[in-house]
């Protein structure tokens, strides 16, 4: 198996995050694909972004208990025959922790159970097979793989890296330290989605909405361009020129169209989006609406840089030997 090779100091997280900043416009389309390609599956599974996340939630207590313990479980491994034990499901931990009612998370874990997800054996709760399986992280190891790759460019761009790792060393890192990798990542991502469920009411509607900015962010006259991120915030706002409809966003998504066309109402009363006389809508977040969104940016960001700087270091990608 390939090891991947060590670079000569440790990036520390505040680095991380300035260059990250600094460089936003060039990392972007890697991390709006990213968030959008794992919205859009999770959705998929369901038909609920949130049912999606519980599950996960629950899958996450193994991860925890790997973590505290010291262990690393590789990603064949961690999926081998096998279902999880949950000790119990506390309504209002998950509820406090993903940031969702009570009366949403019970009625949500009872259509799970109704699934056949989550299976009762006596005292004891299970996630079965099936759901660990939609769980099962093939494209998003991939797209994270990528966003790394995209990073680790970066650092050499600012002269703190020695070489570039290849995608597939990357993603066969991430397998070997698969279950510290991936507490991490669920870490980020339920800070992640709690973050936006809160500002748009729904994960559904931000799922519209972020696959719309991912359309900006690819567009190659905007790719082309060296934002930092407050730069980012502020000029991709409008520049977007080919815009998206309904029909387009449902079949990317799988939401059904008079939804997206629902959602996309809000997002546009709201000053997320704007949309032309050809009916096709574009990112444009306006007036103290751009203020709360770009504050949850920044802290998301944040987020992103704590969870690179951890996966970096696990997977040996950045060894340092100095490390204090």
């Amino acid at each position: 198996m390939t090891i991947i090779p060590s670079i000569t100091a440790q990036i520390d997280e505040k680095t991380i995050f300035k260059i990250i900043s600094k460089n936003f416009s060039k990392l972007a389309p890697s991390y709006y694909n990213l968030m959008s390609s794992w919205l859009i599956r999770a959705y998929k599974v369901y038909n609920d972004i949130d049912k999606y996340i519980i599950t996960i939630y629950l899958i996450n207590k193994d991860l925890i208990v790997f973590r505290k313990n010291g262990l690393i479980v590789d990603y064949d491994t961690f999926y081998k025959d096998r279902s999880i034990e949950i000790d119990k499901i506390n309504i209002s931990d998950i509820s406090k922790d993903l940031e969702i009612p009570k009366e949403s998370i019970r009625r949500k874990i009872l259509e799970l159970e109704k699934k056949g997800v989550i299976k009762k054996i006596g005292k004891k709760i299970f996630v079965n097979r099936s759901g660990l399986y939609t769980s099962q992280a093939r494209d998003t190891l991939k797209e994270i793989s990528y966003l790394l790759h995209e990073f680790n460019k970066l650092l050499n761009n600012e002269k703190l890296g020695e070489q570039t790792f290849k995608i597939e060393e990357i993603s066969s890192s991430i397998k070997n330290n698969f279950s510290f990798c991936w507490y991490h990542f669920y870490k980020f991502l339920f800070i992640f989605t709690n973050r936006w469920r809160k500002q748009v009411k729904d994960l559904e509607t931000f799922c519209i909405g972020i696959l719309v900015m991912l359309n900006a962010s690819q567009s190659k006259n905007f790719k082309e361009k060296n934002f930092n991120l407050k730069t980012y915030q502020k000029k991709i706002m409008g520049s977007d020129k080919r815009g998206m409809n309904a029909m387009s966003l449902s079949e990317i998504t799988g939401i059904p169209r008079p939804t997206v066309v629902r959602k996309l109402k809000y997002l546009i009363d709201n000053d997320f989006l704007s949309i032309n006389q050809k009916k096709l809508v574009t990112v444009n977040i306006q007036g103290k609406t751009l203020k709360r969104s770009s504050d949850i940016q920044d802290k998301n960001i944040e987020s992103l840089s704590n969870f690179i700087h951890r996966v970096f270091n696990q997977i040996k990608i950045i060894n340092s030997n100095n490390v204090k």
